[in-house]
């Protein structure tokens, strides 16, 4: 039974959800044609400085097993910016695992991790009410977040190129591939 359990993460949540060799055409208005309110701020988040920039975007939460990945993924936003990836952060609460507190969810990106990426304030990421970019990105991938800490790399037009789940650490060699691949 161990030993299925380790090659089922191996074939299904330890490896690319998605690999876009041929990625749909994406809708860039859907993508950059947004402006939301910024983490614990009076300040917007224009989309529209991510385009043409290669992005990384993850579903975040700050009461979750995974939280812990903030670290790293504030050390690949470190490493690759200025290469030009843009790493951004949505929360959302769609697994009941965001602070109710928006304040407290700031603290916990910015304080306890030291996350310098943009952050959104919560966004829903699946389901009809899902918000544009996610129903963009789910739209392309065929993959909506199945839990927080979802990772969605894209390339410079605004191609979804590959998906990994939360099991997926930001130091993992395959997300850093992808990454580099869409640099």
């Amino acid at each position: 039974m161990k030993r299925l359990s380790s090659a089922l993460c191996s074939l299904l949540l330890c490896q690319p959800l998605f690999a876009a060799t041929a990625a749909a055409e994406p809708d860039t208005a859907a993508l950059y044609e947004q402006q939301l309110p910024r983490l614990h701020s009076s300040e917007m988040l224009d989309m529209h400085q991510f385009a043409g920039h290669p992005m990384l975007v993850i579903n975040t939460a700050s009461f979750c097993g995974f939280t812990g990945q903030f670290e790293g993924l504030e050390a690949l936003h470190q490493t690759y910016k200025d290469q030009g990836l843009k790493v951004v952060g949505f929360p959302s609460n769609d697994f009941k695992q965001e602070a109710k507190d928006e304040a407290e969810a700031a603290e916990v990106c910015f304080v306890n991790f030291g996350v310098t990426f943009d952050m959104s304030q919560p966004i829903v990421v699946r389901g009809t009410d899902a918000h544009p970019i996610f129903k963009e990105i789910t739209r392309q991938s065929g993959k909506a977040p199945r839990w927080n800490f979802y990772k969605f790399v894209l390339n410079k037009e605004g191609q979804v190129t590959a998906v990994f789940s939360s099991l997926t650490k930001p130091d993992d060699p395959k997300l850093q591939a992808a990454i580099k691949a869409v640099l």
